[in-house]
């Protein structure tokens, strides 16, 4: 058990199947990470801000430009918070820097084709 996190970029409308399980007409996964725990927080702090409750838990946040360049900042700016939770692990954030920000890049450029990003985690 722990903390694992996607990103994809979705196209289409949102289609759920007989198992409660959606898709979409495109997809892309944009990334994957394991117990990459303050990444986990500065998307549940970005969820929180846009009105999201509960747990953060299997729950998809939609991130717009501003936020990937916000995300693009502090990675850069080795600004990531740092997170703790049972199954989290540490924060992983030079060993995921750089993958983070190819994430962020590519995201924007998904974005730019018409695709909405999404993250996601499950723990």
């Amino acid at each position: 058990m722990g903390l694992d996190q996607w990103a994809k970029a979705v196209k289409g409308q949102p289609k759920q199947d007989d198992l409660g399980y959606w898709s979409y007409d495109d997809s892309v996964c944009l990334g994957e990470w394991r117990k990459h725990s303050s990444l986990h927080g500065w998307m549940e702090n970005l969820f929180r801000s846009k009105g999201g409750e509960g747990d953060f838990n299997c729950v998809a946040v939609d991130l717009d430009a501003v936020d990937l360049e916000n995300l693009k900042e502090s990675v850069q700016g080795n600004d990531l918070p740092a997170t703790q939770g049972f199954f989290f692990g540490n924060g992983n954030d030079e060993r995921y820097k750089e993958q983070d920000l190819t994430f962020v890049d590519e995201a924007l450029d998904l974005l730019d084709a018409g695709y909405k990003i999404q993250y996601t985690a499950w723990w």
